[in-house]
């Protein structure tokens, strides 16, 4: 099979194992993985990494999430920098529980190896804990959220601000809120994450599609 024809296959097929890879080339598993390392590939971050799809081929959620199958990729990378991001991005941080609706997998299970983690830090709330940011302001903010339940103007970006967030998102209708920061941060204009997740919500543009109704003016 040439390459070309290789790589059609595997945007038609948009998830493979290394063991399917390795007889489409017939070649060894080594070989196999120079090509994804070639191909900036991603793993999962479930089923062990056992899984593949090429960079071109997620569409990512609000979330930074993609699921196809039984696999769930992450436009963070690994699932480490995935629970960071989404723990960064949640206004009140997040529970175990949480995660684990947000994740499709059992954070209870992993969750364990984040103790050491010096981005997050787990708070004990009522009968668990709730991950906040391990920076000692911004965690305060979510905690001082989970436990009033509600979420004030200071909240959320200025008037001017998120009108920047809008244009950005335009200009990377893919990004997620924490992407969005990072460009917006580049420009000049900090912006936290959680503050545009929560402007997200508040006006529906965290849902599929409405970027788009916002762009074109319906």
């Amino acid at each position: 099979m040439s390459l070309p024809s290789l790589l059609t296959k595997l945007r038609r097929t948009k998830i493979f194992r290394i063991g399917e890879l390795v007889a489409w080339l017939h070649c060894s598993v080594p070989t196999a993985r120079r090509r994804l390392r070639d191909w900036s590939a991603r793993s999962s971050i479930n089923c062990n990494g056992s899984y593949y799809t090429l960079p071109d081929v997620p569409r990512f959620d609000s979330n930074g999430l993609w699921r196809c199958g039984e696999a769930l990729f992450s436009r963070h990378g690994n699932l480490r920098e995935t629970v960071c991001s989404l723990v960064a991005a949640a206004p009140a941080g997040l529970t175990s529980a949480e995660l684990s609706g947000i994740l499709g997998m059992a954070a209870r299970g992993f969750m364990s190896h984040f103790r050491n983690e010096r981005r997050l830090r787990p708070v004990r709330e009522g009968r668990g804990d709730v991950w906040v940011s391990g920076d000692p302001a911004v965690g305060a903010g979510q905690l001082g959220l989970r436990r009033t339940g509600t979420v004030g103007v200071e909240d959320l970006p200025s008037d001017a601000d998120a009108v920047l967030v809008l244009v950005e998102m335009i200009r990377c209708p893919d990004a997620g809120p924490g992407e969005v920061a990072r460009g917006l941060a580049a420009r000049g204009t900090p912006v936290a994450p959680a503050r545009i997740r929560r402007l997200l919500e508040r006006h529906g543009l965290a849902k599929k599609g409405a970027l788009d109704s916002a762009r074109s003016g319906h």
